[in-house]
């Protein structure tokens, strides 16, 4: 490999020290993607038929802008937050007496399979699992055995967010507009197969339900974990 190659590959040196000094991350990646274009002779901007390194940063932030979409949602979240959205339905959850955090990750994991299978992309552990189905779960937890200990609430966590996790992987593929699903039907055409979206969607049907069972298994496993744990401390 020529010394020329070898500075092409400055900008991994570039991206490993940046991170290494805990840099801001953005600042860093630019910052190698410049060096490698103008080490690779690349212009700062287009010009007599090359494309410039600005313009493409330009056109990749502007063809994958849709991506940073979620974080208009982080300002209402955290106003939320911070007048009592979190407390309010804790509290709420209490009055239902049938409710337990297992149940209620269980009941979410069948919502975000229902909202994959039509189509729809929500935030996921932004929007719903942090401010709202976390508290909730921990208040039902709560109403059932009383104080909860440190260990129940990570792993309620832990259940609230393989909810989110496992509805929503495994749901999307129930809808034939997903990018899963596409990514798949692209994939087997390339390779000679003759399927359909509807026959792909067809042979996610079983591997979703065995989800939603085992799902349902694990987080009746963890409301039996919390009885327990409360018959301990009481």
């Amino acid at each position: 490999m020529s010394p020329s190659d070898l500075l092409k590959l400055s900008g991994i040196a570039i991206v490993v020290i940046g991170l290494a000094f805990r840099l801001r991350p953005t600042l860093v990646v630019v910052t190698a993607a410049i060096v490698t274009g103008v080490v690779s002779g690349l212009p700062l901007f287009t010009h007599a038929g090359k494309t410039g390194i600005v313009d493409m940063l330009g056109k990749g932030f502007a063809d994958n802008r849709l991506m940073t979409l979620f974080i208009l949602t982080l300002p209402a979240i955290g106003m939320a937050e911070r007048y009592g959205l979190q407390e309010q339905s804790a509290v709420w959850i209490r009055r239902i007496h049938a409710a337990t955090a297992g149940r209620l990750s269980a009941l979410y994991q069948l919502f975000r399979v229902i909202v994959g299978a039509l189509g729809l992309r929500l935030g996921g552990h932004a929007s719903f699992v942090r401010p709202l189905i976390l508290p909730m779960a921990i208040g039902a937890a709560e109403a059932q055995g009383g104080k909860v200990s440190e260990r129940s609430i990570e792993e309620i966590k832990a259940a609230a967010a393989a909810s989110e996790n496992y509805g929503n992987f495994y749901g999307q593929n129930l809808a034939p507009v997903q990018a899963g699903i596409l990514l798949v039907y692209g994939v087997m055409q390339g390779l000679g197969y003759s399927v359909s979206l509807w026959d792909l969607v067809m042979y996610t049907v079983p591997v979703v339900a065995a989800s939603l069972v085992l799902g349902f298994i694990q987080f009746s496993l963890l409301d039996r974990g919390i009885r327990r744990g409360s018959k301990v401390t009481q």
